[in-house]
């Protein structure tokens, strides 16, 4: 555990190792943030990365308050993993990519029916966003078709009702318009302040904010199924995880707030820890027995990293390796994957170059104590968005 644990400062904790590289601005933002009023706690996962204010790949636990602004505008922001029913062995690529050609639209009426059940089942109650609904949006989301390359735990691999002749689809995405209306309403009311528990502003937040998790997640299940639909297949439903929101957690005898911005939570069961677009993603399970006594979950705040972790900042991308690659360059990967990718900027910036390796995060949790790897995942194909990107 010692390899791969940071203490920065009394309060904040960095799970990686030395050799792991972080960007110095990242780590600044982590201790900036740790002096919040009322911040007990911060942790800085392997994926760490700078953000705008707030480092992303972060954990953070207050007592008697929360901070909004630390979750951010992409609120239930997950992924979700689903096997198709489509074998590995039949994939045609060409095929696949020419199928997804309409896929990013907004829902038709076909779907309305659905929507409006599933809606009621959740307890959704928004609709002034439904029309992004089953959309993925741009930045770092993605759609993206897998195969297993390799399993390391057969007996949680057959658990968790896998078949390594199917292919499966990791949709990550979030509550896209929705979420950032919500951030925005709070800090043009209350700038960057957090709310206090026993403020009545508190209770409006906390009241959009858990619905517009639930939208996410429903967002996430739509893009399965009309992903699944576009390639004539059908899937089964294997994990669905968020990554920003904040929750309420009790820390070592402390009851608190954990805010989780790019974090993945280690106490919600098996999740997919995915690298860039032309690098493996892992599926892995959460090494926890007992919250009162798992000391690695309690120095990490129960939580993971979310990703490979960014090296380049978005809009450098471009002029890094523009000179190297021509556009139709990065439609293919070194692991023979494809890409669908409309928006030219986004294409650069999503590189494969502007990531770390997602190996180097997975191994720092190893080390941690954290995790252990069920299977290693290779991109087939990699939906980004078909047209210029929106939230």
């Amino acid at each position: 555990m010692d390899r791969s644990v940071q203490k920065i400062t009394d309060n904040v904790s960095l799970i990686a190792s030395a050799d792991t590289w972080i960007e110095g601005l990242a780590i600044e933002q982590l201790i900036k943030t740790s002096n919040l009023p009322d911040m007990h706690y911060v942790a800085g996962m392997p994926d760490l990365h700078p953000g705008r204010g707030y480092p992303i790949g972060a954990a953070f636990f207050t007592q008697n308050k929360i901070y909004p602004a630390l979750v951010g505008n992409d609120i239930g922001c997950g992924m979700s993993l689903w096997q198709t029913s489509a074998k590995v062995s039949k994939v045609n690529l060409e095929k696949l990519v020419k199928k997804l050609a309409y896929v990013e639209q907004p829902l038709d009426e076909s779907w309305s029916a659905l929507i409006a059940s599933r809606k009621a089942e959740k307890g959704i109650n928004i609709h002034s966003y439904d029309r992004a609904l089953g959309t993925i949006g741009g930045g770092n989301h993605f759609a993206e078709f897998q195969a297993i390359e390799r399993i390391y735990d057969h007996t949680a691999f057959d658990t968790l009702g896998l078949n390594k002749k199917h292919l499966q689809l990791l949709v990550h995405s979030g509550s896209r318009g929705l979420g950032q209306s919500i951030l925005v309403e709070h800090v043009t009311n209350y700038n960057h302040h957090g709310l206090t528990v026993d403020d009545k502003s508190f209770h409006g937040y906390m009241t959009q904010h858990d619905e517009a998790v639930r939208w996410a997640e429903l967002n996430r299940e739509l893009i399965a199924l009309r992903f699944l639909d576009a390639i004539n297949a059908n899937g089964n439903y294997v994990l669905d995880i968020n990554h920003n929101l904040v929750s309420a957690k009790n820390i070592e005898g402390k009851t608190g707030w954990l805010h989780r911005k790019g974090a993945t939570p280690s106490d919600k069961g098996y999740v997919v820890i995915p690298g860039s677009r032309g690098d493996y993603s892992y599926l892995v399970k959460p090494l926890i027995t007992d919250e009162t006594t798992a000391q690695s979950h309690v120095t990490s705040l129960f939580s993971l990293a979310h990703g490979a972790g960014r090296k380049w900042k978005r809009g450098e991308c471009h002029g890094r390796l523009g000179h190297k690659y021509k556009r139709e360059d990065l439609y293919r990967t070194s692991l023979g994957s494809r890409v669908v990718c409309g928006n030219k900027e986004l294409l650069y910036d999503e590189a494969p170059q502007a990531y770390k390796k997602c190996e180097t995060v997975i191994q720092d949790m190893i080390d941690a104590g954290l995790i252990t790897v069920v299977a290693k995942l290779r991109p087939v194909l990699t939906f980004k968005t078909n047209g210029e990107c929106s939230s």
